[in-house]
Order: C-alpha cells, then sequence, then structure tokens
C-alpha cells in the first residue's frame, strides 16, 4: 500500500500494485472490513464486561455504543459490491478465481455502477438526502474509472509506424 487518501465518505488504500492472485486481492480487501468488526467486537466485549447493556435499542446513547454502531455500518457499507470500496473488490477476487481478470473485472465494475445508481436513487427518493447520492456518484465514477485502467492494461498498444524521419525506415 503506497498511501491512503482520507475521502469525506471514507479511505482508499492507493495500491503499487495490484495483487496478483485474486486470493491476494480477497485477503486485502477483507483487512478494511476485518478491522471493523474486531473493533465492534473488543467494545461490545468492553460493554458486557462494563455492565452496559447491549440492545439495539440502546445504540447510540453513549461514546461506545455510537463507537460500535459506526463500526457496523462501516463494515455493512464497505462490503457493498461496488468499486472501489471493499465489497467490489471482494466481488471481482471471488469472479478472478473463476473467471479471466479482465472479465471478472468487467462484471464487477459493472455490477458496481448498477449498485451506485440504486444507491444515490434510494437517498434521493427515500431518504430525501443528498449525501448517499454524492458518494453513489463517487463509486459509479470510480467503478468506471476502474473498468477503463483495466481495458487498457489488456488492450496491447498499436505497433508503431515508421516515420519520416526514422532510420529504420
Amino acid at each position: 500500500t503506497r498511501d491512503i487518501v482520507l475521502l469525506p465518505i471514507g479511505g482508499v488504500a492507493r495500491l503499487e500494485r495490484m495483487p496478483a492472485r485474486p486470493r491476494q486481492e480477497l485477503l486485502v480487501a477483507i483487512a478494511g472490513p476485518a478491522v471493523n468488526v474486531v473493533i465492534a467486537a473488543v467494545l461490545v466485549l468492553l460493554m458486557v464486561l462494563g455492565g452496559r447493556p447491549t440492545a439495539l435499542s440502546r445504540l447510540g446513547d453513549g461514546l461506545p455504543e455510537s463507537l460500535l454502531l459506526v463500526n457496523v455500518a462501516m463494515v455493512l457499507f464497505n462490503m457493498i459490491p461496488a468499486f472501489p470500496m471493499d465489497g467490489g473488490r471482494v466481488l471481482r477476487a471471488l469472479l478472478g478465481m473463476r473467471l479471466p481478470f479482465r472479465q471478472a473485472a468487467r462484471i464487477a465494475a459493472g455490477v458496481g455502477q448498477v449498485v451506485a445508481v440504486l444507491l444515490g436513487l434510494f437517498g434521493l427518493f427515500v431518504l430525501h438526502s443528498w449525501v448517499l447520492p454524492l458518494a453513489a456518484l463517487f463509486v459509479f465514477t470510480a467503478a468506471r474509472q476502474e473498468r477503463a485502467l483495466v481495458e487498457a492494461q489488456a488492450t496491447p498498444p498499436p505497433p508503431a509506424e515508421p516515420g519520416p524521419y526514422d532510420p529504420a525506415a
């Protein structure tokens, strides 16, 4: 991982290179949500040991409950199968175990764009909020860029034609 870019809707890890095998990508993709699961489990353990109720109706009442709620929400949101979120990378890795990488990437990016449109519509018409459609726009654009990058890497460059000053011509 070269660095992590923090955005208003979360962080994006920028990798120096893509993992060579689908299993490697799967492990990298589930690492982030796994951290949130561990944090949530530790919070539940601390709440139980501290005698605090862990009922769903109490979530958000105090700092530990709020942190638990945020970590669970982050796991659920990040595992939505849409690029560049971890769920989209998990989907591509799982597809890549059975399909060629290019085809797996194409399918995962397409699923990501459909999910982004659905999330945007849900945000606009159900939640009456602009936040989810804004995140959906980011996801849709990132999925399109990911697909274009994979297509560009898979397409061989055209053969070079000798120019007027080419000594080999």
